[in-house]
């Protein structure tokens, strides 16, 4: 009986050495003829492995070799805040800053005495009822903890603070309690699921909007109740004939949703300055029939609408769709060219007509496919964008008259809090967002591979997203965010963070001369 059970235990390691040295081997004589790839022709072994190594080097870069401060396009730190501030509803570190002080960067200015919170004007009625994460035990290779049901206060505006757009042009303006929202993700970029859970999030939070990028209007966006404003891009997806033109009746349509508060038109987009793209494999029936296109294949908006090729075109378009929505209508731009710029603002003041809000888009913000010489290139940052737009409106004379969003990499309060600073009036989030529902920057969004579910519309890979786990996530990381901007606007001596200036702001160069004006270092 032994020796039969050793025979089998024998048979059974020969195998198990076997197979994979006759894989080896396998792949050792076919590197060894291949003529694509040099490397693998003189060193078959090692050179698969190089190869293994490289391709696992975002994950090594990212958990083992770069510090807190490195990595793009966020860091371990920021993207730390963010899962906290969604798992936790927490901002608070320990021990003290890891921010290199020696750099240049922007710092927002205390005051000798700051706002009380009692004296803060924000609204804390009702309460949010939401689930967190409390830690029971954390040790080296264990931890404990339970999600439990709590109530949170929501950090809204008060109404006197809160913003309106097409308060004076369009019959149904959009009032907003608070000033962060959610940048444009398209259905098709994501998938329903992770749309549905930023819905359902951000409807919780509420006193906020989700911008459907220029995917169109899908069912997912609704699931929520969340407020939206739907954007049109030039592929005019959701408000176009087959045959790609404009429809008034579409448009209408879109317009007759309740949810529906405004209209945004992208010129432009920081992180790609041309039309979108959705690749192929993305492309399923469903989104085909919300975009009204052909499924399985790839698609690329135009560079450029086809209704209008200058300012006065473009206003007269937007007062067209005011009157035949009856809502708020803006546009999303990317500053690049300073004189193409200043002509458009300039016009808007001769002709007395302005879009209700003005997106400006840093080149450094986000996107689901783009080209490299585009997204690294081409457009101004947004803290460089901002003051330009924000003097010039002022120069023109019709500042008020608009308002201005910003949008690019602005996750945490603080970035938020200096955007405001050089000229916006609200901020748009994307990437932060995505984290909240379990993104974790494995930069594959274009490929339809995300390994978390949320940039892809795989069902299978859809299944690791669980909507009523991560739509708290998004909640929490939003109120989070509000809280902490109302947080910095008392530290600046200021009962609202909508009365952030750029007063409250200076520049440190490197190794710490501190400039006041920090207009020149745009």
């Amino acid at each position: 009986m032994q020796t039969i059970l050793l025979s089998i235990l024998v048979a059974f390691v020969s195998i198990i050495v076997l197979i994979p040295s006759l894989i080896a081997l396998r792949l050792y004589f076919h590197d060894k003829k291949q003529e694509e790839h040099a490397i693998l022709r003189n060193y078959p072994v090692l050179g698969k492995a190089r190869y293994i190594i490289e391709k696992m080097g975002p994950e090594l870069r990212q958990y083992l070799y770069n510090s807190e401060n490195e990595g793009k396009p966020f860091n371990r730190r920021q993207f730390v805040f963010v899962n906290k501030a969604g798992k936790y509803n927490t901002r608070m570190i320990g021990y003290g800053s890891q921010r290199d002080f020696e750099e240049g960067g922007y710092y927002l200015k205390n005051a000798l005495f700051p706002t009380l919170e009692s004296e803060m004007k924000m609204v804390q009625e009702p309460k949010i009822e939401t689930k967190t994460y409390q830690v029971d035990k954390e040790r080296l290779f264990d931890r404990k903890e339970h999600n439990e049901t709590k109530e949170i206060e929501p950090y809204y505006l008060s109404e006197d603070n809160e913003i309106v757009l097409g308060e004076n042009t369009v019959d149904q303006p959009f009032r907003i309690k608070g000033l962060i929202g959610q940048s444009g993700m398209s259905f098709g970029s994501l998938g329903d699921r992770a749309i549905t859970t930023l819905s359902k999030g951000l409807g919780m939070a509420g006193g906020t909007w989700m911008n459907t990028g220029e995917g169109s209007l899908s069912p997912y966006h609704l699931k929520g109740n969340t407020d939206i404003i739907m954007q049109i891009g030039p592929g005019l997806f959701g408000v176009r004939t087959k045959d790609g033109e404009f429809s008034w009746e579409e448009f209408r349509k879109q317009a007759d949703h309740v949810q529906v508060k405004a209209f945004e038109l992208k010129l432009g987009q920081g992180a790609k300055t041309r039309g979108g793209h959705v690749d192929a494999s993305k492309v399923t029936e469903e989104i085909a029939e919300i975009r009204n296109v052909e499924p399985h294949q790839d698609i690329d908006s135009p560079n450029r609408f086809h209704e209008f090729n200058d300012v006065h075109g473009m206003m007269d378009f937007i007062d067209r769709l005011r009157e035949a929505g009856g809502k708020p209508v803006g546009i999303k731009i990317v500053i690049g060219n300073e004189e193409d710029t200043e002509g458009m603002i300039r016009t808007m003041s001769d002709i007395g007509n302005v879009p209700d809000f003005i997106t400006v888009d840093g080149g450094e913000g986000g996107t689901g496919a783009s080209y490299y010489e585009l997204a690294d290139s081409v457009g101004l940052p947004a803290f460089s964008a901002l003051p330009f737009v924000d003097d010039l409106l002022k120069e023109y004379g019709i500042r008020d008259q608009t308002h201005v969003i910003a949008s690019g990499k602005l996750l945490t309060p603080d970035k938020i809090a200096m955007a405001l600073c050089l000229g916006a009036d609200m901020v748009n989030i994307a990437r932060g967002f995505m984290i909240s529902t379990g993104c974790i920057m494995s930069q594959v969004c274009h490929t339809n591979n995300c390994p978390v579910g949320v940039a892809t519309t795989d069902p299978e890979l859809q299944k690791a997203l669980e909507i009523e786990e991560k739509k708290y996530r998004v909640c929490n990381y939003l109120i989070t965010l509000r809280q902490g901007l109302f947080t910095v606007a008392a530290a600046a001596g200021i009962d609202s963070p909508t009365k952030f200036s750029r007063e409250h702001i200076h520049y440190q160069e490197a190794f710490g001369k501190v400039e006041n004006d920090p207009v020149q270092h745009r």
